[in-house]
């Protein structure tokens, strides 16, 4: 979907599809693609004409197509085990029946897969704030100063009912969001509150956690500088944190 001077506006992206018979021609590059040059197959938008995002159709494409090529992978903060690159189109050819819904649909089908997809990383957020609240609580019971735990300064055990009390509110809020979708009732704007509610959660908890160890957090001996690094991605991808509140903001003054 996205593309290096397409991100958050959709609609501008410039990869062509041009129907040649009983197949079509892609054109075009895209940017940050995850499992670039590993994936069996892309699901790739396409413009096939130009009417703004009435214009965009989504395609198939095999991974081994002819004209396929990949960027060098993206050097990142955290992420590691996941490839991330370009993905290049010179004019690779896929047949018609490759193409998924009618030409026109690709804005309507990004935006359904971008809703459910936001539930999967308001959960995953929220598993990773548990995880570094877990860390953190054991460290703070365990490390002693002043001849007590840590954990037995009010100070510090503010802090992790804070970071209790974010999670516990991020998991009931992805929750009814996913019940929604289950119960195959509108679900949008509640995904978009998800994405937005459990990622920030996840990278102020994380972030916590990593004070709650103090120097020992920031070191690689204890996976916390690492849940802080993965948690920031979480807040950009599948819509920026600021395009959430524009949609949650667009539905409620409708």
């Amino acid at each position: 979907l996205s593309e290096p001077l397409a991100g958050s506006d959709v609609a501008s992206m410039t990869t062509r599809a041009t129907r040649d018979g009983d197949s079509y021609v892609i054109k075009g590059r895209k940017a940050w693609i995850s499992h670039a040059g590993h994936a069996d197959f892309y699901t790739t938008f396409a413009r096939t004409s130009d009417d703004g995002g009435r214009g965009l159709s989504c395609f198939i494409v095999p991974g081994d197509a002819e004209g396929l090529e990949f960027g060098a992978p993206e050097k990142k903060m955290g992420l590691h085990c996941d490839t991330v690159r370009e993905v290049i189109f010179n004019d690779v050819r896929v047949d018609a029946d490759r193409r998924i819904g009618d030409e026109g649909q690709g804005m309507a089908i990004a935006l359904s897969a971008l809703d459910s997809g936001r539930l999967g990383i308001a959960a995953g957020a929220t598993g990773l704030a548990q995880g570094a609240l877990d860390v953190a609580a054991a460290y703070a019971k365990e490390r002693e100063q002043f001849g007590r735990p840590i954990a037995a300064n009010q100070g510090l055990a503010f802090l992790i009912a804070d970071m209790e009390a974010a999670i516990t509110s991020a998991r009931a809020t992805y929750l009814h969001a996913a019940r929604l979708r289950d119960a195959g009732r509108a679900f949008s704007k509640e995904a978009a509150v998800a994405k937005l509610v459990c990622t920030d959660a996840a990278m102020q908890v994380t972030t916590d956690a990593v004070q709650v160890l103090g120097g020992a957090g920031y070191t690689q001996d204890f996976p916390v500088e690492r849940y802080m690094r993965e948690a920031k991605v979480a807040q950009i991808f599948e819509g920026t944190n600021q395009i959430q509140r524009l949609v949650i903001s667009r539905h409620v003054l409708a």
